[in-house]
């Protein structure tokens, strides 16, 4: 045998015994999941691979600090934790220190600090993004508000002039979002059971929609999306009505940002304290979080925007898991629910709208009180 045909067999033979000896091969990764830890002191953001098989695998530096301070205790709201329009960046509020911290998402999923700003009020809790427009809402007594921003490529976040709209003291902003098409911005006051809508003019600034704010359907109006494939629709959940009497609002948003019923709304969740709201990307399925449960509820979603029950699926263990926001992989296959109660992260495979617990939690770090989800 010649030397070099040798040296070859001899490393084949090596790397075989390598991959056999290592077992089956991990999953592919198929893109991240991040959290906003909202850790006491430094605040931090968790990520993770997201593997093709639904499970996650912690990236080599993670948790990876915000430059803010989160508040260390659990915060009712969704979008804590949002994704730019170009996906080069991520936008954490740090509710303890009353910031929006600016993070680079790396070819590797790491997360490298740009900035981190004023919210432009007290204790941030969620984020809207539209293209180059940003808006925060802000929740704390002395400084609750919706406040703009706008955000360039290379992720400096700038205060918009003119844009803040000041809310009473207790309102208790539960969300703020903005429609598909970055024309409609809504908001839910949880606390006094309003819901605001405003036009989005071409300078970025907000008019409010005639009516506004407008009555929720039930007590405690929480987590909201506009259907993505629909921007004229808006779901809202009713989450303080108590006992198993939960409800789903559907509405219809006219172009002057005026809201009005859809069919029988609000329709019946069946469970307590229906909370977070997502929508499949193809606009079919709806599925809301019953925190106080715990369980996720399935909706299949009319043209029209009426809403059906499908069902409700528990938590395989429901004992101290507190879930709050979820989030779809693009994809559609796979729900990620944030456990703030045990700080980690629950999985969900989904067919249609059929709902599936994968086995493991993912930990999140110590000290978490996690709100706030991105996965890409």
């Amino acid at each position: 045998m010649k030397p070099l045909y040798r040296t070859i067999v001899v490393l084949l033979a090596v790397v075989g015994a390598a991959v056999a000896s290592s077992g089956a091969p991990a999953a592919p990764t198929a893109g991240h999941v991040y959290v906003n830890d909202n850790t006491a002191g430094t605040n931090t953001v968790a990520a993770f691979d997201r593997n093709a098989d639904g499970t996650l695998t912690e990236i080599a530096g993670s948790p990876f600090a915000t430059g803010g301070a989160g508040t260390g205790h659990g915060i009712g709201s969704q979008g804590a934790l949002q994704r730019t329009s170009d996906g080069r960046y991520l936008l954490a509020v740090d509710a303890g220190s009353n910031q929006i911290s600016v993070l680079k998402i790396k070819p590797d999923g790491s997360l490298q600090l740009v900035d981190t700003v004023s919210s432009g009020g007290v204790e941030p809790v969620s984020i809207a993004v539209h293209d180059n427009l940003v808006y925060v809402a802000n929740a704390g007594d002395g400084g609750s508000n919706y406040t703009g921003f706008t955000i360039n490529a290379g992720g400096d976040l700038r205060p918009l002039a003119g844009s803040t709209v000041a809310l009473p003291d207790g309102s208790q902003p539960g969300d703020v979002f903005f429609n598909g098409t970055g024309t409609i911005l809504a908001g839910t006051r949880v606390n006094t059971s309003l819901i605001d809508s405003f036009v989005v003019g071409r300078d970025g600034r907000l008019t409010a929609a005639p009516g506004s704010p407008f009555p929720a359907q039930g007590i405690g109006p929480f987590g909201s999306e506009f259907r993505p494939t629909d921007s004229s629709q808006l779901f809202v959940s009713n989450a303080h009505n108590g006992g198993n009497a939960g409800t789903v609002s559907a509405f219809s948003v006219a172009g002057d940002g005026a809201l009005s019923s859809i069919g029988t709304s609000p329709y019946p969740d069946l469970q307590p304290a229906p909370c977070w709201v997502e929508i499949s990307q193809d606009g079919s399925y709806l599925f809301t979080v019953n925190t106080a449960g715990p369980s996720i509820s399935s909706y299949s979603i009319a043209a029209t925007g009426a809403l059906t029950l499908l069902g409700s699926t528990p938590f395989a263990s429901p004992v101290g898991v507190g879930p709050e926001d979820a989030r779809l992989s693009p994809d559609g296959e796979t729900l990620f629910v944030v456990d703030t109660a045990a700080d980690a992260l629950s999985a969900f495979a989904v067919s249609g709208g059929d709902l599936t617990e994968l086995a493991a939690r993912t930990p999140l770090p110590a000290g978490a009180a996690p709100f706030g989800i991105v996965v890409t």
